[in-house]
């Protein structure tokens, strides 16, 4: 038995490690006694933890690294029209690595611990190159999603208001869908972004994003309009009340796209237990009833269109089946 304890090859990876972990516990399931731990497979899971333990450090190593790069001194740059582009593409470089990391929730908190938000919030939301903007707010993204301690720190430096902005009216198409993919992060399933989200007129924002020359701007403001109208019923008197009804069905009007799917299921929200809503959609002016049976005619057949086939005909359902019946008992 000592003999083939001595042969044995150790693991030499984390992935190495765990299967040691299995079959140790597979064979501690069996009839037979488990050994003493030996001094050398001590001494080599000590090593190997201690690797593991490397790892991570160096991963914060790593994103410490990057910010020595984005925190170079900066002072005479709004006096260039164009960077060097050399420091350009280490600061994109480090922006990428720093995003790919801070997937990891453990990782996303330290860089928060670092400095590393505030950072992107008053230096680089606002730099003067596009790719170093962009790459800022999907860093943002990246650290704020599905971690709720992020995403209160965020709120207390104040960066929804400048997400708000970039995505509004920044010349870069890329930095407008970064930022409202940001904006997103910290709004769906947390309150208290969503009311400042609210505060800041962000509901307007999405309104002017639907209606953007930009294709993925149009289709994630839609997206996330009808998210919150779904999951926060109670904004629904603050949408429609800015004519976010109107505006919509003027959207429906303008040449198809697949993103229209979303605009209809935002309608659909609108008009559901909310009867300022339906009378808005019911409004003559709009023909939306005709609006909406030449759409669903156009979509019979297209397997791909489906559920915005769905949405069109509940909402037709919801807005005029029954109305003439309604309108004759209101004449009598």
């Amino acid at each position: 038995m000592s003999g083939n304890r001595q042969n044995r090859r150790y693991p030499q990876n984390l992935q190495g490690v765990l299967q040691l972990a299995v079959d140790a516990g597979s064979a501690a399931e069996g009839p037979a006694p488990v050994e003493p731990m030996s001094e050398e497979r001590k001494t080599w899971l000590r090593e190997a933890l201690s690797e593991v333990c490397k790892g991570q450090m160096d991963e914060v190593e790593q994103m410490k690294q990057c910010l020595v790069v984005l925190r170079k001194d900066e002072m005479g740059e709004k006096d260039q029209d164009d960077g060097d582009d050399d420091d350009e593409d280490e600061r994109e470089s480090a922006f990428e690595m720093l995003s790919e990391l801070c997937e990891n929730l453990d990782n996303a908190r330290d860089f928060m611990i670092l400095g590393g938000l505030e950072l992107c919030v008053s230096r680089y939301l606002c730099h003067i190159q596009s790719g170093l903007r962009w790459r800022a707010a999907q860093l943002i993204a990246s650290c704020a999603q599905n971690m709720p301690q992020v995403q209160d720190h965020l709120l207390q430096i104040q960066v929804l208001p400048k997400l708000l902005q970039l995505t509004d009216s920044d010349p870069n198409p890329t930095v407008r869908v970064k930022a409202l993919y940001a904006v997103s992060c910290l709004v769906r399933e947390q309150e208290a972004g969503l009311q400042v989200f609210v505060a800041h007129d962000g509901f307007s924002v999405l309104m002017r994003g639907m209606q953007s020359e930009n294709e993925k701007l149009r289709t994630k403001s839609a997206f996330l309009l009808l998210s919150l109208l779904t999951s926060h019923p109670e904004h629904k008197e603050t949408v429609v009340s800015m004519g976010m009804v109107q505006q919509l069905v003027s959207v429906l009007r303008a040449p198809h796209s697949p993103f229209h799917e979303h605009v209809l299921g935002a309608l659909c929200c609108l008009v559901e237990d909310f009867p300022q809503g339906l009378k808005d959609c019911r409004n003559p002016a709009l023909d939306l009833e005709e609006l909406l049976k030449q759409r669903a005619s156009d979509l019979q057949g297209k397997d791909e269109s489906q559920e915005e086939l769905d949405f069109c005909e509940r909402l037709r359902v919801l807005c005029f089946s029954g109305q003439q019946s309604e309108d004759v008992g209101m004449d009598r």
